[in-house]
């Protein structure tokens, strides 16, 4: 019977420690196709939090201004990120872009939510460029 019992707490001790592991989804808005491209459209009141990689964002293609910074990088890089526009955060389908728009939201930064490039690209969206850099060197937008 105490076998039964320490084995029965044992197990219940791990599924709560499992479950204070993991992490919360993300709760930001994915924007459509519609919704970002009315963002866009007023280029002035957005800024673009592109949360991906370099090679990620030349690879696979972005929107042609953004601001750049890693989603490893994002909580230490509050300090320098402009408060007076509203936040689209990317990633390829949304997912790191969803968290990053958490972590800004809770910054106190106004946004209006994540877009994955690539699931934009996908659903028929017009925005994206590629950057292909010639075979002389520089780079060039196709």
């Amino acid at each position: 019977m105490n076998k039964l019992l320490l084995v029965s707490l044992l197990s219940a001790i791990i599924v709560f420690a499992q479950q204070g592991e993991r992490k919360a989804a993300p709760k930001a808005h994915v924007l459509t196709v519609a919704e970002f491209d009315q963002l866009f459209a007023k280029p002035d009141q957005i800024l673009i939090i592109d949360v991906r990689r370099p090679d990620e964002i030349s690879s696979m293609g972005g929107f042609p201004v953004y601001l750049n910074i890693q989603a490893k990088d994002l909580a230490k890089s509050l300090a320098w990120i402009p408060r007076d526009r509203t936040i689209v955060t990317v990633s390829n389908h949304a997912g790191r872009g969803s968290a990053a728009a958490d972590v800004l939201t809770m910054a106190g930064f106004k946004v209006a939510g994540a877009i994955g490039a690539m699931t934009y690209e996908e659903q028929g969206g017009k925005n994206v460029v590629r950057i292909v850099p010639p075979a002389s060197g520089g780079a060039k937008k196709e």
